[in-house]
């Protein structure tokens, strides 16, 4: 689950990361009380999506940048009204953009020098990771690409927690003064504090800053959480923005249902993250286009099925669907039922190919026989692929 800059930066404040003070509108209504929280002078005025890109973005109106510099608390209110409820398109969004229903007014900072710091999960070592680097303010990528000499990790045992000596090993590689680094210190243990207990999957600060009197700050957040352990955090769950996520997607959280849309035109059914995986590759090595992944788990049941499909059927862009199952756990019957129910339900006029293996599977195929619907049967993966990327052609 993503959160909003403006929110992130509320958590910094709660756990002591030190930030540009700041106070968000959602409305032209709100935006003298919000300004009224900031002192007199140069103003930030930022766009409120879940994607980066914001400050070198374009609105499809044609006014360019999410986030702009203004001398005075007027001319932030007069650029936020550029902003708010506009469209803006960054290379994250893609061509449709977000929609802006957020303005964050903050203090406009002296800045001596960007850096940058992320905590994330590391696979690899399946340990906490600092990630830091001297380069702040542009993408990270683009430094580990240039110049992958100036990121530094320090990698964090988690029964331990962050050491002293790890903090002392990031300051000493940001090249920080005496009073700088005092200030940073507190930074990064007040931020790995509230990734740990918040259960984040990630923090980034890009940039993290320094100002001529060698305060440290961190200019910019953005964090995202663990979503499989959200159940321990309900202060958390009352951040979420519902008008940032595709509302197909929060259709099948109601249902357990693991989907992301894609922007294909084949919609799959498979249960199983991996054989989800492989059916989205299959699919394409046959000259087709999966128009999302959708897991229904282990142990679907018919109810879990009908959900999938009506939530498959309301992006307009799917032609056909393509339902693989493998039946460890699961009931290919089960399975079978759900598809006959869905389809009747639904009324479905797209293409529909099926591949069921495993348990049950000779029951299942019968019930599909028997349906009386136009249903096409796929023998492997490779087969039923190859059909509806025919179908669908």
């Amino acid at each position: 689950m993503n959160i909003h800059e403006y929110q992130a930066k509320a958590l910094f404040e709660k756990f002591g990361v030190p930030v540009p003070k700041g106070a968000p509108a959602k409305s032209a209504a709100e935006y003298d009380s919000a300004l009224a929280q900031l002192p007199d002078g140069p103003t930030m005025v930022k766009s409120q999506i879940h994607a980066g890109g914001r400050g070198k973005g374009t609105f499809t109106d044609g006014f360019k940048g999410g986030v702009k510099f203004c001398k005075t608390k007027a001319d932030a209110k007069e650029m936020a009204g550029n902003m708010l409820g506009k469209t803006l398109v960054t290379a994250q969004t893609g061509a449709a953009g977000r929609k802006v229903q957020t303005i964050y007014f903050t203090v406009a900072s002296d800045i001596k020098k960007e850096y940058y710091l992320a905590i994330l999960l590391d696979r690899a070592t399946s340990k906490p990771v600092i990630v830091a680097s001297t380069e702040g303010g542009v993408e990270i990528e683009k430094v580990a690409h240039e110049t992958p000499e100036k990121i530094f990790k320090v990698f964090i045992d988690p029964a331990y927690g962050l050491a002293d000596y790890q903090i002392r090993e990031l300051i000493f590689g940001l090249k920080l003064n005496a009073t700088e680094s005092k200030n940073a210190a507190k930074l990064i243990k007040n931020l790995y504090a509230m990734f740990w207990e918040t259960d984040a999957s990630m923090v980034e600060v890009n940039p993290m800053i320094t100002t001529p009197d060698d305060q440290v700050l961190a200019l910019d957040a953005k964090v995202s959480f663990d979503s499989n352990a959200l159940y321990r955090h309900p202060e958390i769950v009352a951040l979420r923005d519902l008008n940032e996520e595709d509302p197909k997607e929060i259709e099948a959280s109601k249902f357990d249902l693991a989907y992301i849309a894609l922007d294909g035109n084949i919609a799959c059914l498979v249960n199983g993250a991996g054989l989800a995986m492989s059916t989205m590759d299959i699919i394409k090595h046959y000259g087709g286009n999966p128009a999302n992944f959708l897991d229904v788990g282990g142990g679907a049941s018919k109810e879990k099925v009908v959900a999938a499909f009506k939530i498959i059927l309301g992006d307009a862009n799917v032609k056909g669907i393509f339902v693989n199952i493998f039946g460890g756990i699961m009931d290919c019957n089960v399975i079978a039922e759900g598809i006959v129910q869905a389809v009747k339900e639904v009324g479905l006029k797209l293409p529909l190919v099926v591949r069921l293996e495993g348990n049950n599977v000779a029951a299942g195929k019968k019930t599909l026989a028997e349906s009386g619907l136009t249903i096409v049967s796929g023998d492997t993966m490779a087969d039923a692929a190859q059909k509806i990327v025919k179908l669908v052609a």
